[in-house]
């Protein structure tokens, strides 16, 4: 369901801001005020996306730190209030867990999978991952520019 911007925490309304102008300072200076038009591309799996649950905003705001800094990820969405029900060890529970979902280069996944396996608290850490087909070329190149080719 669609809430009225007004009812979205301030950390979403503050993190959109900030995204929206920094993403404004790369765009055509044609007088237009907007951005060229594009055509979403494909991106041979250059780059993925990624998901990972944790227990509460304050995990998943320190992974996403570590995450960025390392340069294993250009960006980490935060997703609070999520849902999980699972089944673990023949017991069905449900419990509150917040959503990070990473962007990456696909050659830099299995290092994302490894720190997230070696820094979560959990025993067995959620991380998925699949390819981007397709999407904005400028938000692509920008992903390959933040975050290095993997060595070798």
């Amino acid at each position: 369901m669609l809430r009225p911007l007004a009812l979205l925490p301030s950390c979403i309304l503050r993190r959109t801001t900030v995204s929206v102008s920094a993403r404004r300072n790369t765009m055509a200076t044609d007088g237009s005020g907007t951005a060229p038009a594009t055509t979403p591309t494909a991106t041979d799996n250059e780059y993925s996306v990624a998901f990972v649950t944790t227990p509460d905003s304050a995990v998943a705001t320190k992974l996403a730190r570590q995450l960025v800094e390392r340069k294993l990820v250009a960006c980490v969405n935060i997703i609070p209030g999520l849902t999980s029900i699972y089944s673990w060890e023949d017991k069905i529970n449900e419990d509150p867990e917040v959503l990070m979902m990473l962007k990456t280069r696909t050659d830099r996944v299995e290092e994302v999978i490894r720190f997230v396996r070696e820094s979560h608290p959990y025993s067995v850490a959620e991380v998925i991952a699949m390819p981007i087909a397709a999407g904005n070329p400028p938000y692509l190149d920008w992903i390959g520019k933040t975050v290095p080719k993997r060595d070798g």
